[in-house]
């Protein structure tokens, strides 16, 4: 284990960090923790997601943890190493453990610069307590690696390719039954101004909600605060988080980049149209039978780009507010679903798509209409990226509580370091790729939202021998609805 911790660190410590190296990590400590998987969960302003997976939990890959439940608090504010076993986490993820053997849990939080980055999750088969001195001393060295790693940052998915930054943007701080600060971290003195050595031991100076309830307040200086409160379990104690919600200058430059993108991406088809529309006008009694067919199908192929263009546009600028589909989830056949929405793409890309599904499969849990629309977007993707010759694998399955299908192909593949970069909004990979691949970098922004609006989620990873696979996950309709995040 050393001898590869070294290596590790010397790739490291030149430059060579990221998430190629964060999977490193999780694999070498996998061999000496003798786990059954291993994961790291990365926190976001948004919240935490499954960005690395390796042995028993890579279903996992791509999974968003809701940093609001009260579970969630407890753990960031506990102590930086803990044990569970399954029963003492949420039914839905404790089942889905329990299918694969697996039934107790030890994590650790990688901090950088006094703040939490992520977890780092190992996976065990035994009943009892595992967290043994030894173990204990290797997944806090593995940890502090991890928060190494960021520190160093090349291709960490919450930083995207600037300097590092802790992601964990939420404050947070821990009151007394007396209202009185015990913790105050650095997200919360950035927030509110108010330094650790201030608030600490001192009544908190922000109205506190009711337990489990938010409410909004305005500093003096214009910007506005979102206060949650929630009990810490066991104590007498209550977490308080405070997020700034104004980040007007984010807001700037999302208009600005839509706005750019909008006007190049819609005066291509634009053009098209016209110009095939003009030659028709100009032209049309000098034009044989099968010429004014020919520009009349070209004129339909472009409206329909044109009108997924615009809906595409449309719904990203409205993202916060878009609901899936207009209607309630509700049980379907995600097999019959998937061979629908097959079946009414166009041929050119139905050719390249070889479907292997089972006779029948558990039904999902959600928006069956939605299938159509994600589906689109990832063999569109896996299509566009690959060979002419070379076939795009569509495959379903299901475990404990998901139903899943998966998109793989063998094309020019995904870098570690951009599978969750890939899910931003405008983003597209290297320059070389967005000359040669047309494209507005909204396909897979628009896939996650729609599939973690139905309590899902989707992940992206190179495939092994060359090629990218796409797994999209939704709850089984027989299982607790809406518990497949946690």
């Amino acid at each position: 284990m050393l001898d590869e911790l070294i290596a590790l660190l010397d790739r490291v410590n030149a430059d060579d960090a990221g998430l190629r190296s964060l999977v490193r990590l999780l694999e070498i400590g996998q061999e000496a923790l003798g786990a059954r998987g291993m994961s790291f969960v990365e926190y976001a302003p948004s919240g935490g997601r499954v960005i690395a997976a390796t042995g028993e939990l890579t279903w996992a890959l791509g999974r968003p943890i809701d940093t609001t439940r009260r579970g969630a608090a407890r753990v960031l504010a506990g102590p930086r190493i803990q044990e569970y076993g399954v029963d003492e986490l949420p039914v839905a993820l404790a089942d889905q453990l329990r299918e694969r053997g697996l039934h107790r849990m030890v994590f650790a939080l990688a901090k950088l610069g006094g703040m939490i980055v992520g977890s780092l999750h190992a996976h065990f088969a035994e009943v009892e307590p595992v967290a043994t001195r030894e173990r204990h001393a290797i997944i806090g060295f593995l940890t502090t690696t991890a928060a190494h790693i960021y520190g160093h940052h090349n291709g960490l998915p919450a930083q995207g390719d600037g300097l590092a930054t802790p992601p964990l943007a939420e404050g947070l701080a821990i009151l007394t039954e007396d209202n009185e600060v015990r913790l105050w971290n650095m997200a919360a003195e950035r927030a509110t101004g108010l330094p650790a050595s201030t608030a600490v031991g001192r009544p908190i100076t922000l109205p506190v909600p009711p337990m489990g309830q938010s409410l909004e307040h305005r500093l003096t200086d214009g910007r506005r605060l979102q206060v949650s409160c929630a009990d810490l379990p066991g104590t007498k104690s209550r977490v308080v988080t405070i997020l700034d919600t104004t980040d007007v200058r984010r807001r700037e430059r999302d208009r600005d980049l839509f706005i750019a993108v909008t006007s190049h991406e819609l005066r291509t088809p634009v053009t098209v149209i016209k110009g095939y529309a003009d030659t028709l006008t100009e032209h049309w009694e000098s034009l044989d039978e099968p010429a004014r067919r020919d520009a009349v199908r070209v004129l339909g192929q472009r409206a329909g780009d044109l009108a997924r263009l615009v809906d595409r546009l449309l719904t990203a600028a409205n993202a916060e507010g878009w609901a899936v589909g207009g209607g309630s989830p509700v049980p379907f056949d995600l097999v019959d679903a998937v061979r629908a929405a097959v079946a009414g793409f166009p041929s050119e890309l139905r050719r390249n798509l070889r479907v292997a599904l089972p006779d029948s499969l558990l039904r999902a849990y959600g928006n069956r209409a939605s299938v159509a629309t994600v589906l689109a977007e990832l063999a569109t993707n896996a299509v566009k990226y690959s060979p002419r010759e070379v076939d795009v694998a569509v495959t379903a399955g299901a475990d404990l509580r998901t139903v899943f299908f998966e998109v793989a192909d063998r094309g020019i593949g995904v870098r570690a370091e951009h599978v969750e970069r890939a899910f931003e909004r405008f983003w597209q990979g290297d320059v070389g790729d967005q000359r040669r691949y047309s494209g507005v970098g909204l396909g897979l922004f628009l896939v996650r939202r729609i599939v973690e609006r139905q309590n899902g989620w989707v992940s992206l990873r190179p495939r092994p021998g060359g090629g990218t696979v796409a797994q999209v996950r939704l709850p089984r309709a027989d299982g607790p609805a809406g518990e497949v995040q946690t």
